[in-house]
């Protein structure tokens, strides 16, 4: 997550700045998966291998990896709008500079 955060405050091209984005999306998505693994867990199956009294201190918790899925495809979806805006800009501005892209108001 830290190189995507530098990637963004770093560059000043705007390509560069949506893959920043997308690094930090990709690791938040470890940060989730990390939050409910267990080392040496199970699924969350309760059968014979895995009875009820051990359930709770044996199985991975299956929401957090659950919602990755679900970020997963959002982070693409919006990636792919930052790249369609990307393509707009560069049209219309023939650059993907941000400094060629800020407009002073004065």
């Amino acid at each position: 997550m830290l190189i995507g955060f530098w990637g963004i405050l770093r560059h000043r091209n705007i390509l560069r700045i949506i893959i920043g984005f997308s690094l930090i999306d990709t690791g938040m998505h470890i940060v989730l998966v990390a939050t409910g693994y267990i080392t040496g867990g199970t699924a969350p199956i309760i059968d014979e291998a895995l009875g009820i009294k051990e359930a709770a201190t044996r199985t991975v918790d299956p929401i957090p990896a659950a919602l990755v899925v679900t970020a997963i495809v959002i982070g693409f979806s919006v990636t792919a709008i930052m790249l369609s805006f990307a393509i707009r800009l560069h049209a219309s501005r023939k650059t993907l500079s941000i400094d060629a892209l800020t407009e002073s108001r004065w």
